[in-house]
């Protein structure tokens, strides 16, 4: 008897030390930033994010400025997720490889609100591939004060709106406007509802596009403009949205 329970428990000691050391599906890794207001978010995403790759299988990192991106760092992940980082800014090593890895597919790419921050900001100019690559779009004007709306999904078929709800409300939420819709150059899967704005707002856009990709790159890549608030974790269909994305970006 005495055999047997300690076979099992050696068994079991080793089943434990393989599931630690498991090969992860795919690795992850999530640049953010280390001040401003969207701090509170950021650190709610990381809470979130390192709950999902445990659940999941997935490893992430995270890094808070551009200084160790290049093509050999960039080689180790399979998805990079920009969380409320503005498209200034980058070290030029990092910009380089960063284009490298979106325009020859080396791997997928999500964007999170401030990411269409374009324009010029703290006396950095525009980043011109970057504006492209988002629909060419520059940043107009914003709702300061927060409003609630309702997101519409236009492409209930793409495999992030699996799950999701065709349309669902988001709380307290800035609604960047840009000089122009980016519809023309990119594919949108989602846009808001100006006209549930609570309360109401006179910053307005017309057709306005929230969530899109744009299919003339190699790599897989989503833009969701949602990622002001820490409260977007309570949201059952922006937590689905952003599951989803992370999914598709890395093939799986």
């Amino acid at each position: 008897m005495k055999k047997i329970v300690l076979f099992l428990l050696c068994l079991f000691i080793s089943y434990t030390g393989w599931a630690q050391t498991k090969t992860p599906r795919f690795r992850v890794i999530a640049l953010y930033e280390n001040g401003g207001h969207h701090v509170a978010y950021s650190k709610a995403a990381r809470i979130w994010l390192d709950s999902l790759a445990a659940t999941n299988n997935f490893a992430i990192d995270y890094i808070q400025s551009t200084d160790k991106i290049d093509d050999a760092f960039l080689a180790n992940y399979q998805v990079f997720i920009q969380l409320d980082y503005a498209p200034y800014a980058w070290k030029e090593k990092a910009a380089a490889a960063f284009e490298k890895y979106i325009t020859k597919g080396k791997g997928g790419w999500i964007g999170l609100h401030h990411a269409t921050l374009l324009g010029e900001f703290d006396g950095y100019p525009m980043w011109q591939w970057f504006h492209e690559f988002m629909g060419g779009i520059r940043f107009k004007n914003y709702i300061a004060t927060f409003a609630e709306a309702t997101v519409n999904i236009e492409d209930k078929k793409h495999p992030v709106m699996n799950g999701v709800a065709p349309a669902f409300m988001v709380q307290q939420e800035e609604w960047y406007t840009y000089d122009k819709s980016p519809r023309l150059n990119v594919h949108v899967l989602a846009s808001v509802d100006e006209a549930t704005y609570t309360p109401s707002s006179a910053i307005k856009m017309g057709d306005h596009p929230v969530v899109w990709t744009n299919p003339k790159y190699k790599a897989r890549n989503i833009y969701i403009f949602m990622g002001h608030s820490p409260i977007l974790f309570n949201n059952k269909n922006y937590k689905t949205l952003l599951t989803n994305a992370i999914f598709w970006a890395a093939g799986k």
